[in-house]
């Protein structure tokens, strides 16, 4: 059986993508995966997106910036593993780098030094060159420069 999907007005979508918006900080990307998703016609879509940006609802640099806040803060991720995400995001590359500038050299080492201590205390296994590989694997999944988790591992485990 077919279901007859809704179909929305102008002004109801963009009542609809308004909640979406102050709901959550969205990326353009998801706002336009969701007009999709609401079989809005490209033209239109185009009239609620200028909407959203005009109205503040829509904001990449925002979006940005709270995503690398949440990301580094929340789940300790280094800026190759944010960067990454933020691209997947269709995120502009002057987005990003204004987003990373709001973490401190000082910070992103605090919080590395403290996420590779941690790390490094939980892993039970005790052939130091599988230890070693388990550490090294952890922090670069979480996107932490190849450089700085080599010599802490090092400096970690010998």
């Amino acid at each position: 059986m077919h279901q007859k999907q809704k179909s929305y007005t102008v002004e109801e979508a963009k009542k609809k993508l308004e909640h979406y918006c102050a709901y959550q900080e969205r990326c353009h990307k998801e706002v336009k995966q969701k007009l999709r998703d609401l079989n809005i016609i490209p033209e239109a879509a185009d009239i609620i997106i200028v909407h959203l940006i005009q109205h503040n609802f829509l904001n990449e640099e925002r979006f940005a910036k709270i995503f690398v806040r949440g990301k580094f803060n929340i789940k300790k991720w280094g800026r190759f593993r944010i960067t990454q995400e933020l691209k997947k995001k269709d995120i502009s590359k002057i987005n990003i780098n204004a987003a990373l500038r709001e973490i401190s050299d000082d910070e992103y080492i605090e919080v590395f030094n403290a996420l590779a201590e941690k790390k490094a205390n939980t892993i039970l296994e005790t052939n130091i060159l599988k230890k070693k590989k388990k550490l090294t694997a952890y922090l670069l999944y979480r996107g932490w420069e190849s450089h700085l988790v080599y010599s802490k591992v090092n400096e970690l485990i010998n």
